[in-house]
């Protein structure tokens, strides 16, 4: 399948652009009840605004600004209807200086089925993936990740991060040279201590677009049918790991930026959460 999508993109492709997906869509069970979307709980303080004012700084925040620093200016927010109050809180993006956009989805699948409601939207540009949960160190990330991919062929550049939770995560078996062997989806159990990195940004091309759309439609003619929410209450949840590890089977260029001194902060349960409070940084 690659080498057919690859055939039908390498003429298309243009990267004057690069645009942003954030999924959002996550039902937030673990931290339930919640007063507001996950994304807009309150880390730190920070200059908000245009007039730069001190206030509280919403964790979705720190994304948008790494976004911002690698001259990102669009992004697509990707949500359901249960989460209105993200564009009631950023609006058009005046806040962060960007300019943003809202997809719903009906149905929370999975982060997969998340990303691939922007493909109309995306196919034709160069997409930056961050996830609005997870406070990233270091800052220039995506900076790294662009030059990166415009050093070499890659379809995808992956950001890796040190983890100390990978039964948490995606956990990355790489080599020496950065060269990713396999990619383990939330592992239950993990045979091999050393596997201690995570991915959590990545930056793609059209041609990877197109496989993720292609992916998520036969996953879903294969396995979900027509009623979504009954046919996944007893299936594995699909992974975006897992279809970088589908691209890696099918020979994509993927290259990696090892940030072996940034740390990574996921706040989506109530201990995560307890210790954001705690991380010095968080509060500039």
């Amino acid at each position: 399948m690659f080498e057919k999508i690859k055939t039908l993109n390498q003429n298309k492709v243009s990267y004057s652009e690069v645009v942003a997906v954030i999924p959002a869509a996550g039902m937030a069970t673990r931290l339930a009840p919640l007063p507001c979307s996950k994304e807009l709980i309150p880390i730190g303080f920070g200059a908000i605004g245009q007039e730069k004012k001190f206030r509280p700084k919403v964790v979705s925040h720190y994304l948008l600004e790494m976004f911002k620093l690698a001259r990102i200016k669009k992004a697509y927010i990707v949500l359901h209807s249960g989460k209105l109050d993200i564009p009631v809180y950023f609006g058009s993006g005046q806040m962060v200086d960007m300019k943003l956009a809202y997809l719903l989805v009906d149905f929370p699948i999975a982060v997969p089925y998340t990303l691939d409601q922007a493909y109309p939207f995306v196919r034709n540009k160069l997409v930056a993936l961050g996830f609005p949960d997870i406070v990233l160190h270091p800052e220039d990330s995506f900076v790294q990740l662009l030059t990166k991919k415009m050093q070499t062929k890659a379809d995808i550049v992956l950001g890796l991060y040190p983890t100390d939770q990978p039964h948490k995560m995606d956990v990355i078996d790489f080599d020496e040279n950065g060269c990713i062997r396999q990619i383990r989806p939330k592992p239950s159990k993990l045979k091999d201590g050393k596997l201690n990195y995570t991915w959590l940004t990545a930056v793609w091309t059209p041609v990877f677009t197109q496989y993720l759309h292609e992916f998520v439609t036969e996953h879903k003619k294969r396995y979900l049918g027509d009623c979504l929410e009954t046919a996944t209450k007893n299936r594995r949840e699909l992974f975006v790991g897992d279809v970088f590890q589908a691209a890696i089977a099918d020979r994509f260029n993927i290259e990696t930026v090892l940030f072996s001194d940034g740390n990574c902060l996921d706040i989506g349960t109530p201990e995560d959460l307890a210790k954001a409070f705690g991380i010095s940084y968080l509060g500039r």
